[in-house]
This record gives structure tokens, sequence and C-alpha cells, in this order.
């Protein structure tokens, strides 16, 4: 686990120093063409899912060749290992070999094929259109042998999950270059990694209505094994209405090994809930920003809205209902949310946002900085939601809200975007433990201008608005030592100076302007 958790902090470089994912980019995107992001993404990500599934499958070939009584074309030898069954067709060394003929395309077409059919789980997934006219077969051919160059099937490759890490690091290259169309399919790293860091999804159910390609569940994953937690602690739920996003999610999580339940429908998760009887322990969750196309119209009397029916024109309080609805008992939901929601009276929100204050379920809000996402640069906001403050787990908290102002944290990797740093994630993660009571987790205290635990009541008298800025005070400056009187008359004297030198320049700016004028 050491060996991942310091390949993840590695950042790639411009120059010689590139990490490994970003020289890949580089190289890869070169090969482009005028082909459309969306297009591209599909078909690299493809390649990149059965280079790993290949991989796997060869190093429990090599192994199985070794044991007596042994059969490496016994399919049940790599099913008992949780190792997908590569058919020989679809066995990369065989495409690689045949990476320069023009029918490479069809040949990946058909191992796409025989994969899925031999593969229940991934029926539906997988691209299939590589023999299409318009990629450009030579190109296609480069690009299987630069991924060729990735992973050996070794252990130590995937100990450090490097394919997995390749597979990441496209799916954000390939958001940046979609714009708002990327944010379907890929939340920003560092707000996933914070949701998780804040709600510790150690053992239970995981659930994620509107899951993209699968972030949530990767980190939560991760986050798992690096606490001594076990994979299968952790059951999958999610639900993804765009096809093509559900298939990135299915081989994100397939090239992990990580097991789920993901569903797809056209409908989604507002109009045909696929999980409808799942109470979960975690919620994590992106959802589109203030969605005015969800058809809400159709679902005035349905029984998530608890706390009061959402807009039609807009369904920030729709998806927060929908994440309560699916909440344990003891269950906590963390999910990013446009700022709106936090203080919006329109249509209804501000009555829905009291009911659930009033119920006590709000359990912490941050505010975070722009320029953090791929979709929009304006900055957005955590909620954190629980439905029992004191399940004897924690100090009690019922009836208090902590409010975290994280607007002047991250730093910008470009120009367009930025990120919370490790440290960063890190400390806003220990002062909510810290809040919660948590043993080991240390003392909370508010911090004027950052952090405060704020009880309903005060909550109620600034209008059940939910914006940590209202709570959390002014920062506190350095104290002087200076007597405020001395100070008061030192200040004023200084500026009765500015203004009588900026009196005596603007004399003198005149006087030149007049002989200016008399000069023509």
């Amino acid at each position: 686990m050491a060996q991942r958790k310091s390949a993840a902090k590695k950042k790639p470089k411009n120059g010689a120093n590139l990490g490994f994912e970003a020289q890949l980019w580089q190289m890869a995107d070169k090969l482009r063409g005028n082909m459309d992001a969306a297009d591209y993404k599909n078909v690299v990500l493809g390649l990149v899912f059965l280079k790993y599934i290949s991989d796997a499958f060869q190093e429990r070939y090599e192994a199985l060749k070794k044991e007596p009584h042994a059969d490496p074309e016994d399919r049940d030898e790599y099913s008992a290992e949780n190792v997908f069954w590569v058919p020989k067709a679809a066995r990369w060394p065989k495409l690689q070999a045949s990476a320069k003929q023009p029918a490479i395309g069809k040949l990946l077409d058909e191992a796409m094929l025989v994969i899925e059919k031999e593969n229940p789980s991934l029926k539906g997934v997988l691209p299939k259109d590589y023999a299409r006219e318009s990629l450009d077969k030579h190109r296609l051919g480069e690009l299987i042998d630069l991924i060729g160059t990735i992973g050996l099937g070794d252990k130590e490759s995937r100990s450090k999950d490097i394919l997995g890490r390749v597979y990441e690091y496209f799916l954000g290259q390939f958001a940046a270059a979609e714009g708002k169309k990327g944010g379907q399919f890929y939340t920003a790293q560092s707000v996933v990694k914070l949701l998780v860091e804040m709600i510790e999804p150690y053992k239970g159910r995981v659930f994620d209505p509107c899951c993209g390609s699968g972030g949530m569940f990767v980190q939560s994953e991760k986050f798992a094994e690096a606490h001594d937690g076990r994979r299968t602690d952790l059951s999958i739920y999610g639900q993804e209405s765009n096809q093509t996003t559900w298939r990135l999610c299915k081989m994100n999580l397939a090239i992990r090994g990580i097991e789920s339940n993901i569903a797809w429908n056209s409908e989604g998760s507002f109009h045909n809930d696929a999980h409808k009887d799942l109470k979960a322990d975690f919620v994590l969750a992106n959802p589109p920003f203030n969605d005015s196309d969800w058809g809400g119209e159709r679902l005035r009397e349905d029984v998530r809205w608890k706390y009061g029916v959402p807009p039609a024109a807009n369904a920030n309080f729709a998806w927060v209902q929908h994440f309560i609805y699916h909440l344990a008992p003891n269950g906590i939901a963390g999910f990013v949310l446009a700022n709106g929601s936090m203080s919006s009276n329109q249509s209804g929100e501000g009555e829905i946002r009291k009911a659930i204050v009033e119920a006590d379920l709000v359990d912490c809000m941050i505010a975070l900085p722009g320029q953090l996402f791929y979709t929009t640069a304006i900055p957005v906001c955590l909620w954190f939601l629980t439905r029992n403050k004191a399940n004897g787990k924690f100090r009690d908290r019922r009836r208090q809200t902590l409010f975290m102002d994280a607007r002047k944290m991250g730093h910008l990797v470009d120009r367009k975007h930025r990120e919370l740093s490790e440290e960063e994630i890190a400390r806003l993660g220990r002062i909510y433990h810290a809040w919660r009571g948590e043993k080991d987790a240390g003392k909370y205290e508010d911090i004027p201008g950052f952090c405060k635990s704020a009880a309903s009541e005060e909550i109620s008298a600034h209008g059940y608005i939910l914006t940590p800025g209202r709570y959390v005070g002014a920062e506190e400056l350095e104290d002087d030592a200076e007597v405020f009187e001395d100070k008061m008359k030192r200040l004023t004297a200084k500026l009765e100076s500015q203004f009588a030198d900026s009196s005596k320049l603007e004399q003198l700016i005149r006087e030149n302007l007049k002989g200016l004028q008399h000069g023509r």
C-alpha cells in the first residue's frame, strides 16, 4: 500500500520529468488527429482495459503452466482468482502482433465481442467500433504499440495499479478536452478524495445514484485498503443514465477488480430508481448542477419528497432528498452541489432546506474554491448529511452543524484548474473528525475565519442559510501589541500625510497640463 500511496503523489511536470501517465498521454494525443475527444476516449480506454485484463490473464496463465496437473486453458482456474477469462483471439500478444495489419480494427472488434460473450458481467460494456473507416488504422496500430509498453503483467506493476492510474489520468485529460461534457463522467480527484476522507467508508454499502465513471467507488476502495480494510467489506451500488458513461464506469471498476452492482437505464435515478429498496451506509455523489430538465413535474407526489416538493426547474433538492431517502439509519452522505443550494429561497427551496435543518440532518458544510471542476469554474460546496448524530460512536452532535470555509485553499495546476493538496484534504478531514469526537482525532476548536460549530438556533437566526461564511466570522489578525489609541493616531497621521502628497501631485499635474496647452 505504501508503494501505491507514494506513486499517487507524483505529479506530472513539463519536460523530461513527465510522469509515465503524462508521457503516454502526450504520445497518444499526437495520434488523435482530428478525432473528437469523446470518440478518442472510447478508443483509448477500451484498449487500456483490454491490455489490463489480458495482462492479468497472462500472469495467471504462466503461473498455471508451472503447477503440476494444472490446465492453463481451464477457465475455472481463472474465475477462482477473480481474473477475467480471455479467449485466445483476444489476448494482447496476438493482437499486438497484428497491430500493423489493415484488419486490426476488425480483429479488435472481434476480440471485444468474444470477451463479452465469455464474461457475462461485461456484456454490452466494451467498445466495438474499431473497424470504422474514420479511424486511421496506422495510428491505431501505433497506439496499440504504445499501450503495449505499460505494465508487463508482473505483480509489481499491478500492485502499483499502473493501468488503473493510466485509466484515471486519461479520464481526467478527456474531461479537460471535452469541457462540460467531461463532467458527465469525471469528478475532480481532489474533491473525491476529500469526500472520502470525510465520511471514511471502511465497511458497508456505498451508493452513488449518478456515478459517472465510478471515481467515488475507486477512492472508497483505496481508502478502505489504506486503512487495513478489505475490499469485500464494501458493497458497491450505483446508477447511471448515460450508457457510454456507464460503460466507462464498468471498465474503470473492472480493471481494479472491484465487484459492483451498477445499473443503467435511460430514465435515470429519479424516474426509474434501480435500487429502490437500498439503504446505504455511505452515499457519495456529484449530481448535475442546477438541472432544469429532470422531469420534476411528473413526480409531484413522490414518496421521496419528505421535506418538500422540489421545484420542477431545478433538481438540486430532488437529489438531496433522493440521497436522504437511500440513507441507512446510521448512514452518512457526502455530495457536491452548486453554491446556490446553500442560500436559495426560490420555488420553495428555502423551505425544503429549513425542513432538513430542523430534522437535524445537516452534519457539515464546506465552501470550496472555484476552478476545481472541468465542467465549471464557479465555486461549489460540499454537503454532509447524517440520519443519527447521536449514534453512540461519537460525541453528541445533535442540533449542531460544522461549517468550514475552504475557499482560500487549493493551488492552480494550470491556468484553468485548481486542486486541493493532500495536506489540505487531511486538514479538513482532521477538523471534521475532531469535531465529531472521534478517538485519536484531537480536540476540536473553532478557528475564526475558517471553521465554526453552530447550533440550530444560530442557523435559524440566519434564515436557514448554510453558507459557511455566515458563521465562521473574520479571520483573526496577529496581535502586534500596539495600543489601539496609539495605532489609530499613527495611521490617521499617515493617511493625512498621504492626502497632502496626493494634493501636491494633483496640483503639479494640472500645472504641467496648462503648460502643454499654452505650448500649442
